[in-house]
């Protein structure tokens, strides 16, 4: 078993996307955490700014791809699919 970590940045241009994050970050959340394999999952906003660091952990490479995937058919993925992510996957 191989952890995979994800860690970077949520990039807003603006305060329409920005209220778009906080609108939907708390289901996401609880919803990530509750995902099989999810050992970590934190999406903080930078104080004063349209950033929000991210950092999650995944027990292995199946139980990402699957976060991924959920992510990507969910209403968090729909409102923040335009959003700038700068992300390194270990």
């Amino acid at each position: 078993m191989t952890v995979v970590t994800l860690t970077g940045l949520l990039i807003c241009r603006d305060e329409t996307e920005a209220a778009a994050v906080e609108r939907h970050l708390p289901e996401h959340l609880r919803r990530t955490r509750a995902e099989p394999g999810c050992l970590a999952f934190e999406v903080t906003r930078r104080p004063g700014t349209r950033t929000w660091d991210v950092a999650e952990r995944f027990v292995d490479a199946r139980a990402f791809a699957a976060h991924q995937q959920r992510v990507a058919e969910s209403t968090w993925g729909a409102a923040t699919a335009g959003i700038e992510r700068r992300y390194a996957i270990e």
